[in-house]
């Protein structure tokens, strides 16, 4: 198989820049280890039995228009439809777990405005995937090598539950978590050392986070005049949101307080079970009887995660530029490179004088 450029990894960045490479006219193929699009964007329905209906995130879920004016741009030119966090209402704070949690009148406002997305974020990854060409996306696609021929072209090896899978390539795009590329692919030449190293010392963001969502009937916390919002030192959900859908039921979901170890220790439903406990103690009784309970422990995703990832950084990650580096792998684009070497990296439709954006 041939092809322009091939991208590994089809979350929101993979999709990203296929799209841009395909509305320059450039030929590109998108490979997912999933069996579905969005990486760690991953929004699902209540139950089973409602297939129509609010979706709700367990991966992200907001977005902050006046931090992130491209997020906010691409939400905009895709016509998708954005709602404020809800956080009217009183928020609670639970300190001891043989006393009741105080409650705070005042409520919760975030600055700047939480934002979410109508049907969920997933709805951000599939409109940008509907501008793709039929085929460009294989999921369950799995990269395991990439080289380069005796032509200087990349040459991808892959697997997938039908075989192995074979593509050139003038170029190739890594869409996916550096530790991931550095551990789970094979290169051929070796990467310089110094670039390895340093895809290795990048953390993943929220990797070894878990996220539990309880839908319900109805949204008895919001009869109580609280908003959902929670700050608990007793666990096992640290940190609880209102996650109604609003053409959707009302939800809570809460990021879990407890080590990886922990977790694992636990499994996923007497985590629920915990959780439940949790959510009476602080709504009361209406709460032990849920729709439906999820889990997403991304900390047991081998597609997001690495052992490395299993101790969350203690505040956000500083990601600064790769190292520089010369070699079979470096392609210079910075405006100083040839003609010839911008066609290799976009593709033979390339024109320099190519205004299209």
């Amino acid at each position: 198989m041939r092809t322009n450029v091939v991208v590994v990894g089809a979350g929101l960045s993979g999709l990203c820049a296929a799209a841009l490479l395909t509305r320059l006219g450039v030929q590109c193929i998108v490979l997912e280890a999933r069996d579905r699009i969005g990486g760690r964007i991953y929004s699902v329905l209540p139950d089973a039995g409602r297939p129509k209906g609010g979706r709700y995130d367990l991966g992200p879920a907001w977005f902050w228009p006046d931090m992130q004016p491209r997020m906010r741009q691409l939400v905009d030119d895709l016509g998708l439809s954005a709602f404020s966090q809800f956080s009217d209402g009183a928020v609670l704070v639970e300190r001891y777990r043989l006393e009741p949690a105080q409650r705070y009148e005042r409520g919760f406002n975030t600055e700047p405005l939480s934002m979410r997305l109508a049907g969920g974020m997933q709805s951000l990854v599939e409109a940008v995937a509907a501008r793709l060409s039929q085929g460009c996306v294989q999921c369950g696609v799995q990269a395991t090598r990439i080289g380069i021929d005796d032509l200087g072209l990349v040459e991808i090896e892959a697997v997938s539950g039908t075989g192995h899978l074979t593509i050139k390539a003038d170029s190739v795009i890594l869409a996916l978590p550096p530790r991931l590329a550095a551990g789970h692919i094979e290169f051929f030449p070796t990467l310089p050392s110094s670039l390895h190293s340093a895809l290795e010392a990048v953390p993943t963001w929220m990797a070894g986070r878990a996220k539990v969502l309880a839908v319900y009937e109805s949204p008895f916390w919001k009869e109580q005049g609280l908003s959902g919002t929670v700050s608990s030192f007793v666990g096992p959900l640290a940190e609880l949101h209102d996650a109604s859908a609003p053409d959707g039921l009302p939800a809570l979901f809460g990021f879990a307080g407890l080590s990886v170890d922990a977790r694992k220790a636990m499994g996923p439903e007497t985590l629920k079970q915990s959780v439940l406990t949790q959510l009476v103690r602080l709504f009361g009784p209406e709460a032990a009887q849920p729709v439906s309970v999820h889990v997403a422990d991304w900390a047991m995703d081998p597609f997001t995660a690495t052992p490395a990832d299993c101790e969350p950084p203690s505040g956000h990650p500083a990601y600064g530029p790769p190292p520089v580096f010369v070699g079979p792998w470096a392609i210079d684009i910075r405006g100083n490179g040839s003609r010839r070497r911008a066609r290799r990296l976009f593709g033979r439709r390339y024109r320099s004088g190519d205004r299209r954006r």
